[in-house]
């Protein structure tokens, strides 16, 4: 979730602030820091010296706002009649509402099972699955294979994608707009896959998947919900990512504890 200030002036505007409003809303705006707006000019009265702030957002970030809810709305739309993940790997892969696409080498959608029960969600491609196409398979890949094999799980038990198709420049964290646009193709994937526990490695595959602000130390070893589209309750489990414990080996313990308990839900089921 993210907060932003807006400021505009009606009456000489001509934007739909309506569709902005809506689409702020849409990707987790809740509030307003400040009384006056990120960009302003001055106005400088004519019978005096006096200077007045006067708040205004760009035109250039209005449009931008716009076309972010229009791309939002478009990945919604393509996304309505998909019924497999091969349909929605070609549908994405033809999508031209994310700029991330454009500085990707390739549209990594989900590996493993389609039909699994169990279903790991990331945060993005890194630059080996970017160059090779399928999700984890770098370090973090054969690091999460192994946490899988831990427990009894592999490639052919389990589903496993991230938040996002495209690697974002330099693997920095994805913006709140990239997210909105590309949760539609999330949600249908956990639609066509109809899992019963979903596990969220790291904050932004949680924070996405359930639409909360937390950090993932806050988050992590509990049981959760998610109501998919049409109405079923998903048990979630959010856990540290891949990436995180190679920076910081001495957390495997916990993600550990994580996994067994992942491993008595998977079992009571």
């Amino acid at each position: 979730m993210f907060i932003c200030v807006m400021f505009v002036n009606m009456s000489e505007n001509s934007f739909n602030v309506k569709e902005i409003l809506e689409f702020y809303i849409m990707s987790g705006v809740d509030e307003t820091c400040g009384d006056v707006a990120f960009l302003q000019h001055t106005e400088v009265k004519k019978d005096s010296d006096e200077i007045k702030n006067k708040p205004v957002i760009s035109s250039s970030n209005i449009h931008i706002a716009l076309d972010a809810k229009k791309a939002v709305e478009s990945a919604n739309a393509i996304c309505e009649n998909v019924i497999t993940i091969e349909d929605l790997k070609k549908i994405v892969e033809n999508f031209e509402g994310c700029s991330l696409k454009s500085t990707a080498l390739n549209t990594v959608i989900g590996d493993g099972n389609p039909s699994a029960k169990i279903m790991f969600i990331g945060e993005a491609p890194g630059a080996d699955e970017d160059r090779i196409g399928r999700a984890f398979v770098g370090r973090c890949g054969q690091l999460l294979d192994k946490m899988l094999s831990s427990i009894g799980l592999n490639r052919d038990n389990c589903y496993i994608c991230n938040v996002l198709p495209w690697r974002p420049p330099g693997n920095r964290t994805p913006s709140d707009s990239e997210i909105a646009v590309c949760l539609p193709f999330l949600k249908k994937q956990i639609e066509i896959v109809d899992p019963d526990i979903i596990f969220a490695l790291g904050a932004v595959a949680v924070n996405t998947l359930l639409d909360y602000a937390e950090s993932i130390s806050k988050l992590r070893g509990k049981w959760l919900e998610y109501k998919t589209s049409k109405g079923k309750i998903v048990h979630v489990m959010a856990g540290y990512h891949p990436a995180y414990l190679l920076r910081t080996p001495a957390q495997k313990a916990k993600a550990w504890s994580d996994f067994l308990r992942l491993k008595k839900k998977l079992e009571e089921n």
